[in-house]
């Protein structure tokens, strides 16, 4: 049988998974009681998270793509110009040991687009990818995320600015958008 990229993916994040939490410890967690055995000290879904909110529209976001599946959009926080966070839209998992592999199949892939339509559209030299899992690894919203982050040689170009001189985010979520269109 041909492997296709998306099936290597697909096996390399379920193998992760299992690596991460190997059936011992999977079951030690569930002889303690735990109804996601891999997780400890879980909370339950805060619907409410910020980008619970605006998968249901009731929080703006300068979005570059989204899917039935899948959500991307500028980071709140510019760490560097073109900061995009990738959601799933159907998952609640808080953290990537919640998240089904074809869920997070599905997020990866949508990152890595994001990251081709970067280095095309912003011209950047690299990009970072980021994913936090766990108030101890400075996870502040509890619904997994993907940072997908430009990064520069030197500093950043300079991008289009509003009238108050800061970054223009429609803009600049416009010119990511455009590329990953094409």
């Amino acid at each position: 049988m041909k492997s296709t990229p998306k099936s290597l993916f697909r096996g390399l994040a379920l193998g992760c998974l299992l690596l991460m939490h190997p059936p011992a410890a999977r079951a030690t967690q569930a002889a303690r009681g735990h109804d996601r055995p891999w997780v400890t000290g879980e909370v339950a879904y805060d619907t409410q998270n910020p980008f619970a909110r605006i998968i249901r529209g009731e929080l703006p976001a300068y979005t570059v793509y989204e899917d039935g599946q899948v959500l991307a959009f500028l980071s709140k926080d510019q760490s560097q110009p073109g900061h995009v966070l990738v959601i799933s839209r159907t998952s609640r998992a808080q953290n990537i040991m919640e998240m089904s592999p074809q869920d997070l199949t599905r997020v990866m892939l949508v990152a890595q687009r994001i990251a081709r339509a970067e280095v095309r559209s912003l011209h950047a030299d690299g990009v970072e990818i980021r994913q936090n899992n766990g108030a101890a690894a400075n996870q502040t919203v509890f619904h997994l995320h993907v940072h997908v982050i430009p990064r520069w040689d030197d500093a950043p170009p300079e991008f289009a600015r509003n009238a108050n001189g800061t970054l223009d985010r429609p803009a600049l979520a416009a010119r990511i958008a455009a590329a990953i269109r094409d």
